[in-house]
């Protein structure tokens, strides 16, 4: 636990939505089971094995006494979430959690939730990919784009904001597209965005109806018991591009398990959908590195020929 404790000692006070300690990543040779994110004003400790009473006291001080140093005479606010294949318990260690809780990305705002469920309603680690985002609905307004597994519909708040006049946002978790349409009221960008609560993959033919689109957005869970399998079910979805994307059209495609590298993507890619060509690889953010750089997250954008290449 030294490692992280050093870092906790080093902390500089966080003001946007980051990763602060990734051992999940590998450079930390037995940290593998911490995970420390700012959700500002809030600290998220996650663990994915047991802690004891102790090491969590060692943690609280260590937190407490470096919060003294970069936010004196304001109290820590911290949340620890304790994880396993079987079950998720959050607790709030210290101060309190804002309701509701709102943070704020580039100038972007995103509710949150910390205290309930596995995940938060805003993933850290696919900051680089809104940022890909924002850029391309910039350089290309009155884009039109489809957000597939669009989850709480960051990608759609930002390129509403930058200039996309109009993004589809479907993803079979109705609870999780509420929060998506509240984070577009908080941001002021509703024009434009629709919600369809629909198995993509029962889905096909309403999807195309919306379309050719400029940008597809393609980023599935990893595994999901029950709707994704990303070694039965991506080749099904690549399958699909040729029939989305507008000819000189765009697609994000994304994958995150350490158990599927690039290379199952760019294959997918040159087999299922031929007439795209991979652009590039996003970076992650620099605090997400990880020793082996294709168990991260990879973000693929690709591009789709023009009608005279």
């Amino acid at each position: 636990m030294q490692a992280l404790l050093d870092h906790i000692a080093t902390l500089n006070r966080p003001t946007q939505p980051q990763r602060l300690f990734h051992g999940r990543g590998g450079r930390f040779p037995g940290h593998e089971q911490w995970v420390l994110d700012a959700f500002p004003p809030v600290l998220l400790l996650t663990s994915f094995a047991p802690v004891s009473d102790a090491q969590l006291q060692t943690l609280e001080e260590a937190l407490q006494r470096r919060w003294a140093e970069i936010a004196p005479g304001e109290t820590l606010n911290w949340v620890f979430q304790q994880r396993d294949e079987f079950r998720v318990t959050n607790r709030l260690m210290a101060g309190q959690v804002p309701e509701p809780h709102e943070v704020d990305e580039d100038g972007t705002r995103f509710g949150v939730h910390l205290l309930h469920g596995q995940n938060h309603g805003f993933f850290l680690d696919m900051a680089e990919g809104r940022r890909w985002v924002r850029r391309w609905a910039q350089s290309h307004p009155g884009g039109k784009v489809l957000n597939l597994f669009a989850y709480t519909c960051a990608f759609s708040v930002v390129a509403l904001q930058a200039g996309a006049a109009e993004v589809v946002n479907v993803d079979m978790a109705s609870g999780a597209l509420s929060i998506g349409r509240r984070n577009h009221q908080l941001n002021a960008v509703t024009d434009g965005a629709q919600f369809l609560a629909h198995d993509i993959f029962n889905s096909w033919a309403k999807i195309r109806r919306g379309g050719p689109y400029d940008l597809v957005i393609m980023d599935p869970p990893s595994f999901q018991k029950g709707s994704f399998v990303a070694t039965k079910d991506y080749p099904r979805l690549i399958r699909r591009l040729p029939e989305l994307v507008a000819p000189s059209g765009h697609a994000l495609v994304c994958l995150n398990t350490p158990k599927l590298d690039t290379q199952f993507l760019r294959e997918l890619i040159r087999a299922e959908a031929p007439e795209f060509e991979i652009e590039q690889r996003l970076p992650n953010p620099p605090a997400f590195e990880d020793a082996d750089p294709e168990r991260a997250l990879k973000v693929l954008v690709v591009r789709r020929a023009g009608p005279h290449s």
